[in-house]
């Protein structure tokens, strides 16, 4: 593991099914998508994240990244393709945003740092500059959280101790797909160039 590697191993990535919200505003769970899960794990270890935890209750949801991790972490998978293998290493699947919660104070004896992001301007948002330095500063560990479906729950973001700033385009439409809207902040907060 590189120093560069090793810097960023206390920041960790959550992505969250549920609580979330549907296109009417009603509270539900989403369903996990399998480039979901290869393509942010993939991101995660481009910039080497922590563990990137994918949080949902529903049984059957764990069991299919379980399975999709196990393919890829031993086997014919790990053999066929190694960088998938590498990329998926610390890829966990969690019930709630609470047990990802708990399973990082266990992992690094403190209670992580949590922010949510999210698509519209909230008051009170911490701006990249900001965080980024924080996140330079101390070796506390630090969770990022991000919503499926459209967008999470308000509650999650009441008891965050921090909401990022949104990513702002050129124009009104602002709905990036969440693998997009993860590497972008990724790379402002932990990337070589900064923000």
């Amino acid at each position: 593991m590189t120093l560069e590697e090793a810097t960023y191993s206390n920041i960790h990535l959550a992505l969250v099914h549920f609580p979330v919200y549907n296109k009417p505003g009603e509270v539900v769970v989403s369903s996990v998508t399998t480039l979901d899960v290869h393509d942010i794990s993939r991101i995660c270890r481009t910039f080497g994240v922590g563990t990137f935890y994918v949080v949902t209750p529903l049984k059957t949801q764990q069991e299919l990244v379980e399975r999709l991790v196990g393919h890829w972490l031993k086997g014919h998978g790990a053999e066929y393709n190694p960088n998938r293998k590498e990329a998926l290493l610390k890829t966990q699947v969690m019930k709630s945003l609470d047990a990802a919660v708990v399973d990082i104070t266990e992992k690094c004896g403190k209670k992580p740092c949590v922010v949510v992001t999210g698509a519209k301007q909230m008051p009170n948002s911490i701006v990249f500059s900001a965080l980024r330095e924080k996140m330079q500063a101390s070796d506390d560990p630090m969770l990022l959280v991000f919503g499926t479906g459209w967008g999470l729950e308000k509650n999650l973001s009441r008891n965050a101790d921090h909401i990022l700033e949104p990513i702002e385009g050129n124009g009104a439409f602002n709905h990036l797909p969440v693998r997009g809207a993860i590497a972008i902040i990724l790379d402002r907060l932990l990337g070589r160039g900064g923000s």
